[in-house]
């Protein structure tokens, strides 16, 4: 339970890191810098842990991985945070499993029983309904809309989906601290370029140096090792909930150090999405549901 709270606490603290390091570095950058950091606390974990011969097996298809499951997505996320609050950000994060599922069913015929699809259905009517309130393509002063900003965090879901079900069908049995070094350094590689061709032309402030080094030495070296030891310890099953409880801290960081504003609206959305993404993750059952063939 301390891993669990932990865990929710820091991932939903990974919004308002990212929100102050863009002051200072921009979306593409701020991506960056996370990964790079993040690479520089795993690696020398891996290194200690006698990973080396399983990553020089499988280097190739972590460091893709990384690609798709850190590089793309931390620069998604970081572009809406530009536009559309860290609270929902975060809501919007919560529907991972729901492109997961969706993925799996498509690419590894993992097709869902009858409380996924309405899982499915219940989850994506939410996303709806808290776009239609949100989104909208007014430029604001830093040049982006809230449209274009609920997109980009719905690409970053389906780009976590991809990479569940890439990793599930190509680096089934290998390590997870492999895994996660391997994918931080392959977003390390991939984002440099850009990184050196972005980096601001004012020197960023002190501030936004804190929240970076926070937002990779914590929110995503030190959770990634918090959430390997909550599988280990709860069951991948547990450990998935606490995609549940990460807006929770998201939206009270928001709301107490940043002055965002929650609606009734934003809150019954959050609930809807929950409780779709609860039921197509499979972690629950409409009881009135009964799989076909059973008694």
């Amino acid at each position: 339970m301390p891993d669990f709270i932990a865990l929710a606490a820091i991932w939903g603290a990974s919004f308002l890191f990212t929100r102050l390091s863009l002051l200072g570095f921009g979306p593409v950058v701020t991506a960056a810098l996370r990964v790079i950091i993040a690479s520089a606390v795993l690696l020398p974990l891996m290194l200690m842990r006698g990973h080396r011969s399983d990553f020089a097996l499988h280097w190739k298809k972590v460091l893709l991985v990384g690609v798709i499951n850190s590089a793309i997505p931390f620069v998604c996320i970081a572009f809406a945070l530009q536009s559309i609050s860290i609270g929902q950000s975060s809501v919007l994060n919560a529907t991972v499993p729901l492109f997961g599922a969706l993925i799996a069913w498509a690419w590894l015929g993992d097709r869902p029983s009858g409380s996924r699809v309405v899982g499915l259905l219940i989850g994506f009517a939410g996303i709806a309904l808290l776009a239609s309130e949100n989104a909208s393509f007014d430029t604001n002063a830093l040049g982006s809309t809230s449209a274009w900003g609920i997109a980009a965090s719905l690409l970053a879901c389906l780009c976590y989906g991809i990479a569940a079900s890439y990793t599930r069908r190509f680096l089934g049995g290998v390590p997870s601290l492999v895994s996660a070094t391997g994918s931080q350094l392959g977003a390390s590689i991939f984002l440099l370029p850009f990184c050196v061709a972005y980096w601001p032309d004012q020197a960023p402030s002190t501030q936004a140096w804190l929240a970076v080094t926070a937002l990779g030495v914590l929110c995503t070296g030190t959770a990634y090792i918090l959430y390997f030891r909550l599988i280990v310890n709860a069951g991948p099953a547990r450990a998935l909930t606490v995609t549940f409880a990460i807006p929770v801290f998201a939206i009270a960081y928001g709301v107490i150090l940043l002055g965002e504003g929650v609606t009734h609206w934003m809150l019954g959305c959050a609930l809807v999405i929950v409780l779709g993404t609860s039921l197509s993750s499979g972690l629950w059952s409409l009881p009135f549901w009964k799989p076909r063939g059973a008694d």
